[in-house]
């Protein structure tokens, strides 16, 4: 239990708090404390009946089965892992930062389950965090399925097209790679590839709750031209999807 407790605190406090919610969420929905019907997202409820919490829920809240669990365990891995990773790595002194990129990613996953009425955004969320990883590691080779290798910049759309094939899940790829995409386009290629306003600056007052950390050298602020891994470090990659194993990811150059 104490291995538990110092891995649990150890774990930086968006992810946590992040990954904390998904699974106390759905466990008390599973065994019935929470009703799921309260949980997902919808207009009528939201916006007639004024359930403001149901945007925050939808995106914690994964219904539960024993044919959703393995789905739900990978989802949870993923969370884990590249939220950890952005969190540590590229936003390592700059939480707010870090904090408005996931509030960037809830709010745009919420306004696109609201215009095409998906329930749970528990995917699409996680899929645009990894999304972002693979675009600030895009030459981070990582492995997939039968040995497979390739730059993580082409994962997710690997990941959609397993999806494709092999489940009905497809929609929630593609939201995930629309809001990932998003924001890296706001955030790096349109102010500082393309000479347009930066649309994406973290808020002041975010900035307040959560200072930059200062000490150290960190390559945040700037779009991953060619190789942005660490040549020294290897970097984990992972698959994404209903029924997808994930790997180990090598930098370019490294076997």
């Amino acid at each position: 239990m104490s291995d538990i407790q110092t891995w649990y605190k150890q774990v930086p406090m968006f992810t946590r708090l992040w990954l904390s919610a998904t699974v106390g969420i759905s466990l008390l929905s599973r065994f019935g404390i929470l009703p799921p019907q309260y949980l997902i997202l919808q207009s009528y409820p939201l916006f007639k009946q004024l359930q403001l919490w149901r945007p925050m829920t939808a995106v914690f809240f994964y219904p539960l089965n024993p044919a959703t669990g393995f789905h739900f365990m990978l989802n949870c891995f993923f969370l884990y892992n590249y939220s950890l990773r952005l969190e540590t790595e590229q936003f390592k002194q700059k939480p707010g930062d870090y904090f408005y990129l996931l509030f960037f990613n809830w709010i745009l996953c919420v306004l696109i389950g609201l215009l095409i009425e998906l329930p749970i955004l528990m995917d699409p969320m996680v899929l645009s965090v990894l999304y972002v990883w693979c675009k600030l590691n895009k030459d981070v080779i990582v492995n997939f399925w039968f040995g497979t290798r390739f730059k993580a910049m082409y994962l997710p759309w690997v990941l959609l097209g397993m999806n494709l094939i092999l489940s009905s899940g497809s929609i929630f790829s593609i939201v995930g790679i629309l809001v990932g995409h998003a924001y890296y386009f706001l955030k790096f290629i349109y102010p500082q590839e393309l000479g347009g306003p930066s649309l994406l600056e973290t808020p002041l007052f975010v900035k307040r709750y959560f200072p930059d950390v200062s000490g150290g050298v960190h390559g945040f602020g700037v779009p991953p031209v060619g190789q942005r891994a660490n040549p020294q470090q290897q970097q984990q990659g992972n698959g994404f999807g209903l029924r997808h194993a994930w790997g180990r990811g090598h930098v370019l150059g490294r076997d």
